[in-house]
């Protein structure tokens, strides 16, 4: 399984060999059984990890209980509550299971040994905070004050592995509406042409 970590992070071109084999030292892999937390609301950030295989959900618990989805994050990602781990604050959010999961992680003082070590992670993290920067301006951009209809159109064509892989639950709470106006613009899109 650290191939696949190893992989990714020599698909990044920004580390050489020996940095990889030195850097994977530090990241200890985790099994995660679906529904299983990495990280908790209301508890310090500690880890940032590398999905290796599975999937994790991110959220916010409002004030009635209600999950509030923010991201979903597969294979081949990093994942964290970034801020509060930099700050090792509390985390605003909890990250959890959504198929059981291997995820390679690392505690926060041995990712602050390995920047000052591999000063080439830099380079990684940069990339990595792009991508989740990138990923929260098209949510805005594409989720933001549409339709029911029209955020599962764009779901379904440009992120087809939310709605293979994501209970229509989760999914309804990502695109920011009730399980009923999913279900709804489901049976719209996909409803058979009569002649």
């Amino acid at each position: 399984m650290t191939d696949v970590f190893e992989n990714y992070l020599s698909s990044t071109g920004s580390l050489l060999a020996e940095e990889i084999s030195f850097s994977v030292k530090f990241f200890k892999p985790i099994r995660l059984k679906k529904g299983d937390f990495f990280i908790n609301e209301e508890e310090i950030c500690r880890h940032i990890g590398f999905i290796a295989s599975g999937a994790v959900k991110a959220y916010a618990t409002d004030k009635e209980g209600k999950e509030n989805i923010t991201c979903f994050k597969f294979e081949n990602e990093f994942v964290t509550s970034f801020q509060e781990f930099v700050m090792q604050e509390t985390s605003r959010r909890s990250i959890r299971a959504i198929e059981d999961s291997v995820i390679y992680r690392i505690t926060y003082t041995d990712y602050q040994h390995l920047l000052s070590k591999v000063t080439a992670w830099n380079d990684v993290i940069k990339s990595v905070m792009e991508q989740e920067y990138y990923q929260k301006e098209s949510y805005l951009l594409n989720y933001n004050n549409r339709s029911a209809v029209d955020k599962y159109r764009h779901v379904l064509s440009s992120e087809p592995m939310l709605v293979q892989r994501t209970a229509t639950q989760d999914l309804a709470s990502y695109l920011g509406i009730t399980q009923r106006s999913l279900t709804r613009a489901k049976g719209q899109i996909h409803k058979p042409n009569i002649l």
